[in-house]
C-alpha cells in the first residue's frame, strides 16, 4: 500500500523529482488528520521529507525532518529510527553547505550506532564511512584516517 507513494503501479519505476515531491504532499495531506501517534501519519511525514529532498527543496525538507525528529523523540521512537532521521538531517545540512554542522551530527549518529549496534554492525560501518567522508570534506584527514582504522 505504501509503495504507491514511491513507485508507479503501471511501469514499476520509482518516482523522482517534482513528481515525488507532489506525491509527498499528497501523502502528507492524506494522513495529516490522524493522531500524532498514528504510524501512517509518521510514515507520511517521512514521505513528504523524502519528496521535498528529492526535488531539491532542501530547506523545506530540513524543516520536515526536524519536526519528524522532534516528534519521534517526544513519542519515544526507537533509537534506530531517530538515527535514520538524524542522518537525513545531516545530509541536508551538507547539501546546504553547512559542513561543520553536518559533520557534528554524523559524529553523533556514528556514536549512537556504536552504542546501539556495536562496532562491527553494517549500519555502524556505514555511519563511520559517512562521518569519515564529512571529515574529509572539512580537510580533517587525520581524524578521518584514525576513524577508519578502528
Amino acid at each position: 500500500r505504501w509503495m504507491r507513494w514511491h513507485t508507479c503501479g503501471l511501469c514499476e519505476q520509482d518516482y523522482h523529482g517534482v513528481v515525488y515531491c507532489a506525491l509527498g504532499w499528497a501523502c502528507w495531506k492524506t494522513y495529516l488528520g490522524r493522531p500524532e501517534t498514528d504510524q501512517a501519519r509518521c510514515l507520511a511525514m517521512n514521505v513528504l521529507g523524502n519528496g521535498l529532498s528529492e526535488a531539491r527543496h532542501d530547506e523545506e525538507a530540513l524543516s520536515v525532518y526536524e519536526a519528524d525528529l522532534a516528534t519521534k523523540r517526544r513519542l519515544g521512537a526507537s533509537e534506530d529510527s531517530i538515527l535514520v532521521t538524524q542522518t537525513c538531517i545531516a545530509n541536508l545540512h551538507a547539501r546546504l553547505g553547512r559542513n561543520e554542522q553536518a559533520s557534528n551530527m554524523l559524529r553523533d549518529v556514528y556514536s549512537g550506532r556504536v552504542r546501539l549496534n556495536g562496532e562491527e554492525h553494517e549500519e555502524t560501518v556505514i555511519a563511520a564511512l559517512n562521518y569519515a567522508s564529512s571529515l574529509g570534506g572539512l580537510k580533517r584527514f587525520e581524524e578521518a584516517r584514525s576513524l577508519l582504522r578502528r
